[in-house]
């Protein structure tokens, strides 16, 4: 290879290199970002800066109690295929999946499924799954147990947890009795 063509190629890199610190040197002395001192165009239902700066606090969730005594098998049966069968498994002696089976959790120990890596904020929370507890946790996994691997945002509908409840308390050959 020729010397003349060695210094063309070293040249080309140096104007590519020298071209691209200018434009970027241009580019942030042209452009000056700031920010306006009030919003121009006011969202009704947005929250505004300084609101999502700070943390919303949680409400609490109302009692599930009183709402088992209505709620629906059939109708908690058909939530849970909607919503849960891509990842858990409701039959007894089931294989865990993306997450563990669900037959008997009602009344039992928290990260108690065989064959399942539950994450280390469920392992964390000792007890066993009480109805308000699966209220809680069917709400919002990561307010319940922060950290949690679960990415199921929750379910708004105090009924439609209530149904899901019923019908988890349903799998098992000895179910826990109603509150």
């Amino acid at each position: 290879m020729d010397s003349t063509e060695i210094n063309k190629g070293m040249a080309a890199v140096l104007v590519a290199g020298i071209a691209f610190f200018l434009a970027g040197w241009i580019g942030v002395n042209l452009v000056h970002q700031t920010k306006p001192e009030h919003e121009i165009l006011k969202i009704e239902g947005a929250a505004s800066h300084e609101a999502a700066a700070e943390p919303a606090k949680a409400e609490p969730l109302a009692p599930v109690g009183p709402l088992l005594a209505a709620a629906d098998v059939a109708s908690g049966d058909s939530l849970a295929k909607k919503q849960c069968a891509s990842c858990h498994t409701f039959n007894e002696g089931g294989k865990a999946g993306v997450g563990p089976n669900l037959y008997g959790v009602v009344g039992t120990g928290r990260a108690q499924a065989a064959g399942f890596n539950y994450s280390a904020a469920i392992k964390g929370k000792p007890g066993s799954w009480s109805f308000e507890d699966l209220n809680a946790w069917i709400a919002k996994p990561a307010a319940f147990a922060p950290g949690t691997r679960m990415t199921y945002q929750g379910l708004k509908s105090p009924q439609q947890r209530a149904d899901l409840i019923v019908y988890l308390r349903s799998l098992s050959a000895k179910p826990v009795p109603l509150p």
